[in-house]
């Protein structure tokens, strides 16, 4: 059921009756020279669809844009920042408790995003509401840990293929990371991570210093298949529909007491 597609009196009668929305954020952002801008919101919405028909939770329009200051120089991004991102979660999520949510599952597609999701979560509970963040490629992690990835990287990619093949750009697929090191001993192993003496350490810089691609991970792209992406949505899918059931028997007044 979508919140798009309603009338209001639906709306008021789903709201009558039930309490549970789920919102779908995601990013317009770098993730290599092979893969979509909005491989981000492409995911989410995809999951959605597939678990439409397993809940009776109402699904409400996708929040496209997100927090991605570090990949903003790469053409095309768009950065809301983690305050305004909050903003527009926090008012989305204020409007629609106001009706009568009071349980809200945000199916997020970008890490830089959490911060802001998880402040508005904070927010909820003291109202007598709570919020769960499902990060989908967290969950595919611990549903399979082969299926785990980085940004851009084969986990990524997988899924874009078991979407739309035709999204992938196969001529850029095999193009190394390119990480750049800053000395010979700090190794870079991430965005914003540096390899020293077998210790990682946090270095934050933006993407496009640290890579002139925008993909990075140990899962190199070229090792995403179809059927890896095909299985891994279905079975992410699936938890997303059992979870949200067991997460509506939460009793809300316990949950959220605070002392």
């Amino acid at each position: 059921m979508r919140l798009s597609e309603l009338t209001w009196p639906q709306a008021e009668k789903y709201f009558a009756a039930h309490d549970t929305v789920i919102i779908g954020v995601g990013s317009i952002e770098c993730h290599g020279r092979h893969m979509p801008l909005g491989t981000d919101t492409i995911i989410p919405d995809f999951l959605l669809a597939q678990i439409e028909q397993k809940t009776d939770a109402l699904i409400c329009p996708t929040i496209p844009y997100g927090a991605t200051e570090y990949l903003g120089d790469f053409p095309g991004t768009v950065n809301l920042g983690p305050e305004l991102l909050y903003q527009v979660l926090s008012r989305v999520c204020s409007e629609l408790y106001r009706h009568g949510a009071r349980r809200f599952v945000i199916l997020n597609g970008h890490g830089g995003n959490r911060q802001s999701i998880e402040r508005v979560g904070f927010e909820l509970q003291r109202r007598g509401a709570l919020l769960a963040m499902l990060n989908w490629w967290l969950m595919a992690w611990d549903l399979n840990p082969a299926w785990k990835g980085g940004h851009g990287g084969g986990e990524e990619t997988a899924a874009i293929l078991g979407i739309n093949p035709d999204l992938v750009d196969r001529a850029e697929l095999y193009a190394p990371a390119g990480l750049r090191d800053l000395t010979g001993e700090l190794r870079a192993t991430g965005m914003r991570t540096v390899r020293y003496k077998g210790v990682e350490v946090d270095i934050p810089r933006v993407t496009a210093s640290v890579t002139d691609n925008g993909w990075v991970g140990p899962d190199h792209p070229e090792t995403a298949t179809e059927q890896w992406g095909r299985d891994m949505l279905l079975a992410s899918a699936d938890y997303i529909a059992d979870f949200i059931g067991e997460f509506q028997k939460i009793d809300l007044e316990k949950a959220c007491k605070i002392f």
